[in-house]
């Protein structure tokens, strides 16, 4: 079972970019889903979360009021609306889903990582 993200690309800074991640094999949709970043040397850095109800959602300081996390249960799909874009934000964004109770933002509390979506932004 793997979360499928996809929708990255190359844009310029003040752009806009919508992620989804999508399950296969088992849905997953009673699990809280969360994006992750990580650019070269780096540590996995928390994006978002959001609850399996999709109606407790959680961001970093870095991405509040630009970045907006949703989810479809009925299409097993979570997307993560992205406005706004600065250089900062280039990564690749990992999805995953909430396994272990040790907290939303910690990496460890997450399994089912996707291969990833390459997000590029210019300046």
């Amino acid at each position: 079972v793997q979360l499928q993200a996809s929708g990255g690309g190359s844009v310029q800074a003040g752009g806009s970019l919508r992620l989804s991640c999508a399950a296969s094999g088992r849905t997953l949709s009673g699990a809280g889903k969360a994006w992750f970043r990580q650019t070269p040397g780096k540590e996995r850095e928390f994006v978002s979360y959001i609850n399996w109800s999709g109606d407790s959602t959680y961001y970093a300081d870095s991405v509040k009021g630009r970045f907006t996390i949703s989810r479809d249960n009925a299409k097993n799909t979570v997307y993560l609306q992205m406005n706004s874009l600065s250089p900062e934000d280039t990564a690749v964004y990992y999805c995953a889903a909430y396994i272990r109770g040790l907290g939303v933002r910690v990496v460890d509390a997450y399994d089912f990582w996707g291969q990833g979506t390459l997000v590029t932004v210019s300046s």
